[in-house]
């Protein structure tokens, strides 16, 4: 991207966006921005921490991945790892992690903090591993909110898991894409309809999106991730937790404890 786009600000629209393109363009955007994201919230993801999302709710504590005993020895791929805390959190526990993220950059970061965490390179919507290379996968809003097909990456994951497999991943609640994405008061107000599944794009001058993020409805997730062939064992919408006095883009405790801003699906693959 010339230096000039760099000094212009993004036109934010709301518009079609395909695959490639999505793909193209938040590969960019983290590759652009990956410092900043590290900087910003590296000390409250900690290096080798296993948080869902911007509540903070631990691993440790949800067991969402089961209990802590059967981490030992698992083959677990974590997609949109970023710098890999949450893998190296779970090689702490005695599982086999293999870090994947869309963004060089982010997977440097992952270098910069160090540990013996296989690193991939590669689109989740095509996996390089072959059928049944591990017991469970992982994402901590990693890639699904800024794939326009769900469901293909669904699949690929669900290839690439063995039967039994667990699938646990968490992403924006839903609901949220109704309301502004403002921390304060004015984050509170209905601005847009829930409905809408047309894709928040940021474009440069020449109409490029430089950022895409997609929309689905609570009923889309859960059937996207039946038609990638899972089961959902459990949808869980994390309470703001009173220790939490962060605010994180969108995020804050006013919100939090207002509306749900993150919803975690536990799948399971047969």
């Amino acid at each position: 991207m010339s230096q000039e786009h760099h000094e212009t600000e993004p036109e934010a629209t709301r518009r079609e966006a395909g695959y490639t393109e999505s793909s193209r363009a938040n590969r960019g955007w983290w590759d652009r921005n990956a410092d900043e994201y590290q900087i910003e919230h590296g000390t409250f993801l900690g290096d080798d921490r296993f948080v869902w999302g911007p509540e903070g709710l631990d691993e440790v504590e949800a067991e969402l991945l089961g209990p802590a005993d059967d981490l030992k020895g698992a083959d677990v791929l974590e997609i949109g790892a970023g710098a890999a805390q949450c893998s190296r959190w779970l090689a702490a526990q005695g599982a086999r992690p293999v870090a994947l993220d869309l963004s060089h950059r982010q997977l440097q970061h992952a270098l910069r903090i160090g540990g013996a965490i296989p690193l991939v390179q590669a689109d989740a919507g095509v996996l390089p591993f072959r059928d049944g290379s591990f017991d469970l996968a992982c994402s901590a809003y990693g890639a699904i909110p800024f794939v326009a097909d769900p469901v293909r990456v669904f699949r690929e994951i669900h290839r690439v898991l063995r039967p039994g497999g667990r699938w646990v991943f968490s992403c924006t609640h839903p609901m949220r894409w109704a309301f502004p994405d403002e921390p304060g008061p004015e984050g509170l107000t209905v601005s847009s309809s829930y409905f809408d599944r047309v894709p928040y794009v940021e474009q440069d001058e020449a109409g490029d999106a430089v950022y895409v993020e997609h929309h689905r409805t609570l009923g889309d997730r859960v059937r996207d991730v039946v038609a990638g062939g899972f089961r959902l064992l459990d949808l869980v919408e994390p309470e703001w937790p009173a220790w939490n006095t962060q605010e994180w883009g969108g995020w804050s405790p006013l919100r939090g404890n207002l509306i749900p801003g993150s919803a975690i699906f536990v799948c399971a693959r047969d």
